[in-house]
């Protein structure tokens, strides 16, 4: 009873450290921050409390919703390609091939890159690489700077968000391919099934795991993209590429609101929780128990 009274303490000891930090970061400006959205905070004082006037600004706010709007068709895009082409990467490096290695390093490489460095190298690709392209092989869709126009200045960023991403969820997706049980495998090649069935049938079922954590990461990357939304396009041409966490940005810092702009904050952070929550439900009660 000693030995095991030890241990919790020493337990309780060593867990109230990161609790601490964790309390610190996050619990505390959390907390401060919901009580600033229902207060006329000024960045330095807040001394009346004026309840919900800032969420009713919010939800009056026409740029706000524009920015959700396109926040949610950003996310939808990124989910799905960004795991649809992690996946084909994975599917192509788990081939038993010489130099599979340097793909899975040249794939991942792209992740390491941060996002301002990013966005810079990408409004040179835009900008400059893609019409001297076009002078030279007379493709039409690279002749114009894609992220001058409102249309185009979209895809561009989820272009550039698929070549980062897609590298970090192809290492998740190798992952799970290795793990799947050769034993698994030979007997479904004895039962007569091909490699499409062996895929569909066998190795995506077993995946799911997978798929729900590259889900997750997915859409709270996207959700929470900022940096590049800021180095790329800073939300132009005409405010059209404005993602929520640069509009709240905006919204505080660059005109001054900030207990409006902390009270779309919390939106924002609802929203996020609610998606994430539903998609961790949804892809838990596909999976497979093994």
């Amino acid at each position: 009873m000693r030995f095991r009274g030890q241990s919790l303490s020493r337990f309780f000891i060593f867990a109230s450290i990161p609790l601490a930090i964790f309390t610190l970061v996050l619990v505390i400006p959390f907390a401060r921050g919901l009580y600033f959205s229902f207060t006329n905070w000024d960045g330095f004082t807040s001394d009346t409390f004026v309840g919900f006037d800032n969420y009713v600004k919010s939800f009056g706010d026409q740029a706000f919703w524009g920015s959700l709007v396109l926040t949610l068709l950003y996310v939808a895009a990124s989910l799905v390609l960004v795991n649809v082409v992690a996946f084909g990467l994975a599917l192509l490096v788990t081939i038993p091939l010489r130099g599979v290695n340097v793909l899975r390093t040249a794939f991942f490489v792209p992740n390491l890159i941060g996002g301002v460095i990013l966005g810079l190298i990408w409004q040179f690709i835009f900008g400059q690489a893609f019409p001297r392209l076009a002078e030279s092989t007379g493709i039409p869709i690279f002749q114009e700077n894609w992220l001058l126009d409102t249309t185009t200045a979209f895809w561009a960023m989820v272009i550039v968000t698929v070549w980062q991403m897609s590298g970090y969820m192809m290492i998740i997706y190798v992952t799970a391919l290795m793990s799947v049980e050769k034993d698994v495998l030979e007997a479904a090649f004895i039962d007569g099934a091909n490699n499409a069935q062996t895929l569909f049938f066998i190795k995506l079922p077993l995946m799911a795991q997978a798929f729900t954590i590259s889900l997750f990461l997915t859409m709270r990357n996207s959700f929470m993209a900022y940096d590049l939304n800021l180095a790329l396009t800073n939300g132009n041409p005409y405010r059209t590429t404005e993602l929520i966490s640069l509009h709240v940005f905006k919204e505080a810092f660059g005109y001054g609101n900030f207990a409006t702009g902390q009270a779309q904050a919390i939106i924002m952070f609802v929203v996020i929780a609610v998606a994430a929550l539903a998609q961790v439900i949804i892809s838990k009660r596909m999976e497979v128990q093994r």
